[in-house]
């Protein structure tokens, strides 16, 4: 690597991280703004505890990440073997249709899942959201999980089925074990979506459920408080550890199957 690459990889992670450590840094600000510090303290974090709506809404939003990237994970794995084993003109027809949520504004989704549940009567709140959710991370899920079908040998599901091995089995013995990295990598994927999503939400959440995006903007309207900035330092923290928790996990995987 040259210097220059070097220099600019630098300045393109400094780029990236330096106002979210702004961020973090504020968060212990005695001043409560971020106009200038004051003075270090933790009591922006003691607000945030004792935000019972806060806190409420912080178990919201990550219920409904875990559950939305669970379900999508089991439909989009399902999904991309379909995909896979069609292998006829239809595949290409199966991966733009499958694509179509991954390259349209969240806006339009977020509107079409309203006029939707609108005219279905279907009344907005937590279930409302997790089906919005869930339906846009499907693609992610089936991107993730393809390519690592696509590399699969298929003398290993031939050999299975010559063993006598049912479609079943097949499924729990050999196929679904060498595709978890991939089935691993859309959950966090999925996860990760679901969890800083706003604009879809922002359409078909109720008034009896919301996420911290959606509070977020609404308490913005009105000044962020460093109770914002503490809640964010917070959720950037559990960010970091699902990254080094989904690395060992990854490695852990690669190294079984290698062996």
């Amino acid at each position: 690597m040259t210097k220059f690459s070097k220099v600019y990889l630098a300045l393109v992670f400094l780029i990236l991280y330096l106002p979210i450590f702004y961020l973090i840094f504020y968060s212990f600000n005695t001043g409560g703004d971020m106009n200038g510090f004051k003075g270090f303290t933790l009591e922006n974090y003691q607000t945030m505890i004792s935000d019972s709506r806060l806190m409420l809404i912080l178990v919201q939003t990550f219920f409904l990440a875990f559950l939305s990237a669970l379900l999508a994970t089991i439909i989009g794995s399902f999904g991309a073997i379909f995909i896979y084993e069609s292998r006829s003109k239809y595949e290409n027809m199966f991966l733009s249709l499958n694509n179509v949520l991954m390259v349209a504004p969240d806006v339009m989704i977020g509107a079409s899942f309203l006029i939707l549940f609108t005219q279905i009567k279907f009344s907005l709140g937590l279930i409302s959201v997790l089906l919005s959710h869930v339906a846009f991370s499907i693609p992610i899920v089936v991107l993730m999980v393809l390519p690592r079908l696509k590399e699969m040998n298929a003398d290993m599901i031939n050999a299975a089925y010559d063993l006598g091995a049912t479609r079943s089995q097949m499924l729990k013995e050999v196929m679904l074990p060498y595709l978890t990295p991939g089935i691993i990598a859309g959950y966090f994927m999925a996860f990760t979506y679901s969890l800083d999503d706003f604009a879809v939400t922002f359409f078909v959440t109720g008034n009896s459920f919301s996420t911290l995006s959606v509070e977020i903007y609404s308490r913005a309207r009105q000044g962020i408080s460093l109770e914002i900035n503490a809640l964010s330092t917070l959720v950037f923290l559990f960010s970091i550890l699902l990254v080094i928790g989904y690395y060992f996990i990854s490695s852990d995987k690669k190294e079984e199957q290698d062996a």
